[in-house]
Formats: C-alpha cells, sequence, structure tokens
C-alpha cells in the first residue's frame, strides 16, 4: 500500500510517517519503480504502536524504547514497566504544574473585573507587573 493508505489504515498522518522514517523511528520503506513509498501490514502495525504511544503522552525517546523493547521477544516486562513508571511519574507533575495554573488563573480571573475600565490584574500579573490600583471612574 502506498503512504496515504497506510496512513488511513494507522491514523498517523502522511507527513508524521514521513518524519518518523527520517528520525530513524521507524526504518526507511521500500520504493517503487516511480519512487512511491510501499508499506505492508506490519508497518501499519508498527504506525499503530507509535500512535498508542504517543496518544499516551509518552516522548519519541520513550516511543522508541517501547517500540523497540516490544519487537525483542526476550525482554523482560520489568523494562517495560519501568519505562511506564518513569512516564506516569512524569504525567503526575505536568497534571501538578497545570492544576497550579488553573488555580493561579482562576484566582486572576476572579480578581479581574471585566469591565470597561483598562486595568486588568491578569495583564499584570503575565507583565510581572504589581497591579495597577483600582480608580474610580469619573462622573460626568
Amino acid at each position: 500500500m502506498n503512504i496515504g493508505q497506510a496512513s488511513d489504515a494507522s491514523g498517523v498522518s502522511a507527513k508524521m510517517i514521513r518524519y518518523y522514517e527520517q528520525i530513524g523511528l521507524i526504518r526507511p520503506m521500500g520504493r517503487t519503480g516511480n519512487n512511491y513509498r510501499v508499506y505492508g501490514d506490519e508497518e501499519v502495525h508498527i504506525l499503530r504502536f507509535i500512535k498508542r504511544a504517543r496518544n499516551l503522552g509518552f516522548s519519541l525517546e520513550e516511543t522508541e524504547t517501547l517500540l523497540k523493547l516490544w519487537q525483542d521477544k526476550d525482554r523482560t516486562s520489568a523494562s517495560v514497566k519501568e519505562v511506564a513508571e518513569v512516564h506516569i511519574v512524569d504525567l503526575e507533575r505536568r497534571i501538578a504544574e497545570m492544576q497550579g495554573m488553573v488555580k493561579t488563573l482562576k484566582h486572576l480571573s476572579h480578581c479581574c473585573s471585566g469591565d470597561d475600565r483598562p486595568n486588568c490584574p491578569i495583564l499584570d500579573d503575565l507583565a510581572g507587573a504589581a497591579p495597577a490600583p483600582v480608580r474610580a471612574k469619573k462622573r460626568a
């Protein structure tokens, strides 16, 4: 099958398939006489594996490690588990960071009056500035 068909079958875009080939995550594909890449069921299975790993947030390096472990029938499951557990710790750290961001943004959003005045604690925080004093509107 050609790259478009492999893309449809695996759910990985043709652009990403070319990129994975370029960085060595997948081996270069055979070519037809008119220089089109040729993919088989095995390559599609590998692409699906990569897509699933990436969807679970594994880095390209981790995905490469997992792919090599998957292809190594003499691997130990402990090796695979170690990669997964390191990734879990990283995900938990990133989740905690994002929860902190949400808390900060909720606070800043709560402090913002959201009216027609230019003062905005959200922008002040992003600029690293002390909040501008709130001034009363002039009455006409």
